[in-house]
Parts: structure tokens; C-alpha cells; sequence
């Protein structure tokens, strides 16, 4: 569900009445940015789905549009830094309609994170238990000479590879 197609308005909508109208570079630069993250927005949130629905393989096959899309948001974004102060002039309202959207794409990006970082921790909890069952298995079961339970030796746990590609 993208949320930036269904708020956009003409560019012209965003001047003072009375005021000149928005340049056309203008208009490009915010139309620029607002089509970077819609499109980022737009896999970020196919991203975020599949993960949830335990598709990792098919989430990370997104990998390398992913990229591609971060690279035209940071360029969208650096090009409306650069023409920041002429955009205050002739139009703030725009400028500020833009902030406005960019803090709703911060705020969407931050559930994909804390996805991402679920789904990092619960497999983190898997490898571990598994792990940890290994060990149990490996371990001899003896006892000291003071009826204690002897710590495994080095030689007797046994290391667990795990391949980070899927």
C-alpha cells in the first residue's frame, strides 16, 4: 500500500495565493524526491510483508532494487538540499508539504527496521537453541570425584557452522 500517490497534489497547489508560481525546477526537484520514496516506500513495504510472512529468500532476492532505489532517494534528497533556499523563497508551502511526507517515509521506514530486526533476533534465538542442543549432546556426562558435575573440556564441544546466505 503506497501512501504518497494517494496524498499528491499538483505542484501548483502548493503556492500562496498571490505568489508566483512554483518554478518548474522546483516542481521537478519535489516531484523527483516524492517519486524516490514512493518507489522505495512501495518495496520497503513488499519487503516488509514478506518477511513477516517468513519469506526471507524472497525478501532478499529485493536486495539489489533496493539499492538501486537508496541511490536515486539519496540523490532526490541531495538535490533538493542544494536548491533548499530558492524552494523557501518560492515555495514553502511545497517545501513544507515535503518535510511533511518525508517524515511520514522516516516513520515507515522505522517498521521495516524493527521488522528486519525481529526477524534478525528470532533467527539469532534459533542458531543459539540449536546450538545449545548440540552441546548438550557432545558433552560426556560425568562427575567429579565430590559428586559434581565435570565442566566440558575444550576437545568436547564441538563448533557450529552456519552458512549466512540462504
Amino acid at each position: 500500500m503506497n501512501h504518497f500517490n494517494a496524498s499528491r497534489q499538483p505542484m501548483e497547489a502548493h503556492r500562496r495565493p498571490g505568489s508566483a508560481p512554483v518554478s518548474s525546477e522546483a516542481r521537478k526537484v519535489a516531484e523527483d524526491l516524492m517519486d524516490a520514496m514512493s518507489a522505495l516506500l512501495g518495496l520497503i513495504e513488499r519487503e516488509t510483508e514478506l518477511v513477516r510472512a517468513g519469506k526471507v529468500r524472497e525478501a532478499m532476492t529485493l536486495e539489489g532494487k533496493k539499492q538501486e532505489l537508496s541511490r536515486n532517494y539519496v540523490a532526490a534528497v541531495s538535490q533538493l538540499k542544494a536548491n533548499q533556499p530558492q524552494l523557501a523563497k518560492s515555495a514553502p508551502e511545497l517545501l513544507s508539504t515535503l518535510h511533511r511526507h518525508h517524515d511520514a517515509f522516516r516513520a515507515m521506514l522505522q517498521v521495516n527496521l524493527t521488522v528486519l530486526a525481529t526477524a534478525h533476533a528470532v533467527s539469532e534465538s534459533v542458531v543459539r537453541g540449536v546450538n545449545a542442543e548440540i552441546q548438550k549432546r557432545n558433552v560426556p556426562n560425568t562427575y567429579t570425584a565430590a559428586g559434581r558435575r565435570a565442566a566440558p573440556g575444550p576437545r568436547h564441544i564441538t563448533p557450529l557452522a552456519v552458512s549466512r546466505s540462504l
